[in-house]
């Protein structure tokens, strides 16, 4: 699923170079990013132990997190000065910290490292968790779904919100008509954020509760894609506020399905494997289609066919995912070796521990 998503942010940004634009692909990338917050706060609290402290779930966090985008920002940084792109000062610190979401405007939130800005979000929800987790593990088991439809509710009105009270501001860009002020408030503020991955949170403790209605994955795909196809014409500056409840349907699903041990082509061992390198893609993926497309002289808005479409995006997908297995292997799974457990990088060296998480078979 985590592939699927970084997939659907692909074609986002690639979309941007299609003749047109075509608001279907470029709005997918929304619905990406909305579908990772979700099932971000769904694993968490699915695999989350209790006797785990705040400290270490902090530090395996940003373990994880930190070193991949450090390198990728970098990277980034990089190529805009061999390609002559100006890096603003006031740009580093905000991109470096993870903490350019909570500023407005689309130049800070986007610099330098454009995607970084989700894990700005992410990682407010990973300060959040502890105490979140606390809250939502004292609820009875009747509250949950009450809950659930608070937020869901919550997160509708945010357009709303946006439209008459957050004061207007320029438009994010050519590219994106929305005005900045409105746009970041619903899609790039973290608190606003903290919605969905909350609805994560809840959505997973009443699937363990045996709670979740016996809806199967191909029929929530189903319904996942027609709401896609329906919200094209709301006019809503957030498209996961018109998406989110078929993402918590196609989530608990899949999750349920995997309970159950029912026979599932998500968890063939290749989907299986570009799931764990998804985050790294997520990283990568930008930079390769922008300066892909710059050293292709492709501009935005080209007249490529669905032939020269193919023709350029397979090449550059498959440069992405090299990249990003080659990040996962060299600098994400390594950090989390050896900072992402507690005592650092001397608790790895424990016969049969765990290279994901640091763990250790029990006895």
């Amino acid at each position: 699923m985590r592939f699927i998503a970084a997939a659907a942010v692909v074609l986002c940004h690639f979309s941007l170079y299609i003749r047109g634009n075509p608001d279907f692909w470029r709005n997918l990338g929304q619905v990406g990013v909305s579908f990772f917050f979700v099932l971000s706060g769904f694993v968490l609290t699915w695999s989350a132990r209790p006797t785990t402290s705040a400290r270490a779930f902090w530090r395996r966090r940003a373990a994880k997190i930190l070193p991949s985008h450090l390198v990728t920002a970098a990277a980034h940084a990089g190529l805009m000065v061999l390609t002559g792109k100006a890096i603003v000062a006031a740009q580093i610190l905000p991109t470096a910290t993870l903490t350019q979401s909570w500023i407005p405007g689309f130049d800070l939130t986007t610099a330098i490292s454009p995607v970084s800005w989700t894990l700005s979000c992410e990682m407010f929800f990973y300060l959040a968790f502890p105490l979140l987790i606390r809250q939502i593990r004292r609820m009875r088991t009747a509250y949950l779904w009450g809950v659930a439809a608070v937020l869901v509710a919550v997160i509708f009105t945010l357009p709303l919100v946006a439209r008459h009270y957050v004061p207007d501001g320029t438009p994010m860009s050519p590219l994106l008509p929305y005005l900045d002020n409105d746009a970041w408030f619903v899609d790039f503020f973290p608190a606003a954020r903290l919605l969905e991955f909350a609805l994560g949170m809840v959505l997973a403790r009443i699937v363990a509760a045996g709670k979740w209605p016996q809806i199967g994955l191909l029929p929530a795909g189903a319904l996942l894609v027609l709401g896609y196809w329906m919200s094209m014409g709301t006019g809503l500056y957030s498209f996961s506020a018109a998406t989110v409840v078929p993402i918590a349907l196609v989530i608990c699903a899949g999750a349920v399905a995997d309970v159950e041990q029912r026979p599932s082509p998500l968890r063939h061992p290749y989907l299986v494997w570009l799931g764990e390198v998804s985050f790294a893609l997520y990283l990568v993926h930008k930079p390769v289609i922008d300066y892909g497309a710059r050293l292709l002289g492709i501009p935005h808005f080209s007249a490529m066919g669905l032939t020269g479409q193919v023709a350029v995006l397979a090449p550059m997908f498959t440069v992405a995912v090299l990249l990003a297995w080659l990040l996962h292997r060299a600098v994400e799974l390594p950090a989390m070796r050896h900072w992402g457990r507690r005592g650092g990088p001397r608790a790895g060296r424990h016969r049969g521990a765990c290279p994901h998480c640091g763990a250790r078979p029990a006895g």
